[in-house]
């Protein structure tokens, strides 16, 4: 196994050849939610990586519902109107049904992986039992990597629940006797997980690691930390995690808004934090990808003829395109934004839009044509790959795209907030954050910032990533701007319902 790591020096290399090799398949095989570990040697630290790898491939194969769920809220997406899931439209509308399958399934998704990530820890911690010289930091890095994919995964479900059940062990049966926790414990344990995890994680960006490339790093922790202290608006420790960041001069924002979102922004110097796949470049053989298929249309025209279609589950606000010709955006929406014909038609039927700016199409900037399709008029262009980017023999949508989860633009974004509500800032000002930002995608500085234009910037910049709006949105109380086109959003309607299948099963209250 130590000649396999110094060969294989990206991520999905090495979750493919954890799926490949026997030794693995040992190390994953689940056993009542905990990895089988009776036949490990532990006293062979140079496998120490393999329960880390383990964590990091549980924590990447998402299921497609999990970034649907988190996201369709926001004034910025619309769940698909036709089809086979009428539960999911309703949840978009803000009527929850307990017992729709997607609730408990991604529940189920994201406890499922703490667990897996809590056992991978406590493998390593295991074989740090035997370690010597330097396999002894090793393992303490390892074990700190394991607490951050663990913070992020809290994290999704805390904003999705709020009051959430604490994971910290595979012993469930005393992690549920805890009780749920509040939102504000989950993010205050979230914050101190990625205190304790900080200090033994490497001080590099996610793509300077060569022993896992895009792991996770010491930025990707002091970014879930801010993000879990923005949840409880504890502005200056936002102000001070994201500006650590920002003056380690570490990260850069990728030139092309367009590409980043492409295959040539994988691993670029913006991202902090990716789901890493990949069809090995082979037009045949493993492949490690994630099912960009809901966000795909199911009617379209790709250059590259062989290539699928998808399902229509995800789609751009016509709120959302509306703000975006008003602010004059080009570069931002045609990348946010794949566009049909009977969606522009919807957009001019509005007469202050009978005009439309020549670059709004149906034709993508790589020549792929969307065509109406039942489900949704609009599709989301952050999870479209161009057909012209797949493998030749890979025709699945979006087939070897990275997932980029946490980028640098938020990083900037978060640090202005910060500024604009209070807190007092390490470095840059809130107006060269956010104009940083801006400059990328040609649009003029801006002065005095205040935070509602800093919350217009994240709604342009951050739209369809992760729900990062919607999360926004219901933190400032601004229930208003999520009662659009038909819905009403009140107080109540901010936390899903626990599902019926938990209910049934836990001490939930």
């Amino acid at each position: 196994m130590k000649n396999l790591r110094q060969k294989l020096k990206s991520l999905p290399f090495m979750l493919m050849a954890c799926i490949v090799l026997t030794s693995c398949n040992d190390l994953l095989e689940e056993n009542d939610g905990q990895l089988a570990t009776g036949d490990l040697d532990f006293t062979q630290t140079d496998d120490m990586i393999l329960p880390l790898v383990g964590a990091y491939a549980v924590t990447y194969s998402r299921g497609w519902e999990d970034p649907l769920l988190v996201g369709v809220r926001g004034d910025d997406v619309n769940a698909g109107g036709l089809g086979d899931q009428p539960l999911f439209a309703e949840t978009d509308l803000f009527n929850y049904d307990n017992g729709f399958w997607m609730f408990n399934q991604v529940w189920v998704n994201f406890y499922g992986d703490i667990l897996d990530i809590n056992n991978a820890r406590e493998t390593i911690e295991q074989y740090k039992e035997f370690a010597t010289g330097d396999d002894v930091a090793l393992g303490d890095q390892y074990i700190a990597e394991t607490k951050v994919l663990s913070g992020f995964q809290h994290l999704q479900m805390s904003k999705l629940w709020g009051d959430i059940f604490i994971i910290t062990s595979t012993n469930v049966e005393q992690e549920l006797d805890n009780g749920v926790f509040t939102k504000e414990e989950v993010m205050l344990y979230i914050s101190n997980l990625m205190d304790e995890a900080i200090p033994f994680l490497p001080d590099a960006r996610p793509n300077e690691r060569t022993d896992l490339a895009g792991g996770v790093t010491k930025y990707t922790a002091l970014a879930i930390k801010a993000m879990a202290n923005l949840e409880l608006e504890n502005y200056q420790l936002v102000a001070d995690a994201t500006g650590e960041i920002i003056n380690s001069n570490k990260f850069m924002l990728y030139p092309d808004f367009y590409e980043l979102f492409k295959k040539p922004g994988q691993l670029s110097n913006e991202n902090l934090f990716e789901l890493q796949f990949s069809d090995f470049n082979s037009d045949s053989g493993p492949v490690s990808n994630h099912l960009y298929a809901p966000f795909g249309p199911s009617s379209w025209d790709p250059l590259v003829e062989t290539a699928s279609g998808g399902w229509g589950f995800y789609e751009p606000s016509l709120k959302f395109i509306k703000f975006m010709i008003d602010r004059g955006e080009q570069t931002r929406l045609v990348t946010s934004v794949n566009f049909t014909p009977r969606g522009i038609e919807e957009i001019m039927e509005d007469p202050g839009y009978t005009t439309l700016p020549n670059y709004i199409s149906n034709v993508t900037l790589d020549g792929d044509v969307f065509n109406n399709y039942p489900r949704a008029m609009f599709g989301s262009g952050k999870h479209y790959l161009p057909s012209n980017q797949l493998t030749t023999g890979r025709n699945d949508y979006g087939s070897g795209k990275n997932f980029i989860v946490i980028r640098y633009a938020e990083i900037l974004l978060m640090y202005a907030e910060a500024l604009t509500r209070g807190a007092s800032g390490n470095g840059i000002s809130a107006d060269q954050a956010v104009n940083m930002v801006r400059s990328r995608v040609g649009m003029p500085s801006l002065s005095g910032v205040t935070a509602q234009d800093v919350m217009d910037e994240k709604y342009a910049e951050l739209a369809m990533e992760w729900g990062i709006r919607y999360f926004d949105m219901i933190r400032l109380n601004e229930f208003s701007e999520l009662s659009y086109e038909g819905r009403t959003f009140t107080e109540d309607d901010e936390f899903l319902p626990y599902p019926q299948e938990q209910l049934d099963l836990l001490p939930l209250e």
